[in-house]
């Protein structure tokens, strides 16, 4: 690999992919960023060999999906679609269920745990529908405040708004998301 495509940004690299599906320009996204992935999957899945797993499951899926994505900053796009993949992964194992057996059934603590759980996951789910309602900006603008914790400045360079702007998106989503989550 020369070292002019080792200084390519992120988003040079992906053009590079998804214009001539070149495997050296992949194969440096996968170097920069398989640890972040892999970070994001232990966050959420907790053991070792299952995020080893997703990682690979994301990246192999990457292959194909990338080509199809208008990516405008890819570090953020990974990691949403890292923490999407978990959550799915987390969903389907239907992990709320399998925690029963861990705990004597008249517990308490158990009760009041599982209870939180299973709000907590209906809340997420709620919130994610609500926010494809947004309008494209405010969207944004919420992900990427409160989801990515960005501040307002790197929310104003990656995507051109003014301050206000800013501001004022992220004032109006709020809003309308907790209006579109207490209708649903």
């Amino acid at each position: 690999m020369n070292s002019q495509l080792k200084n390519s940004s992120d988003e040079a690299l992906v053009d590079m992919y998804r214009t001539s599906k070149s495997t050296d320009a992949f194969g440096l996204l996968y170097e920069r960023y398989s640890h972040l992935v892999y970070g994001v999957c232990m966050k959420y899945l907790k053991d070792v060999d299952n995020a080893k797993d997703a990682s690979m499951q994301i990246f192999e899926k990457l292959i194909t999906d990338l080509p199809r994505h208008e990516v405008q900053v890819f570090k953020a796009w990974l990691y949403r679609v890292a923490q999407n993949h978990c959550l799915m992964i987390l969903r389907s194992n239907n992990h709320l269920t399998k925690s029963v057996d861990v705990f004597s059934e008249n517990s308490v603590e158990f009760v009041d745990e599982l209870h939180l759980k299973v709000e907590k996951e209906i809340q997420l789910t709620k919130m994610e529908d609500s926010l494809k309602d947004l309008n494209e900006d405010q969207r944004r603008c919420v992900e990427m405040f409160y989801l990515e914790k960005k501040t307002y400045i790197e929310i104003m360079q990656e995507t051109g708004f003014n301050f206000m702007q800013v501001k004022s998106f992220i004032q109006n989503g709020k809003r309308n998301l907790k209006q579109k989550m207490s209708e649903s």
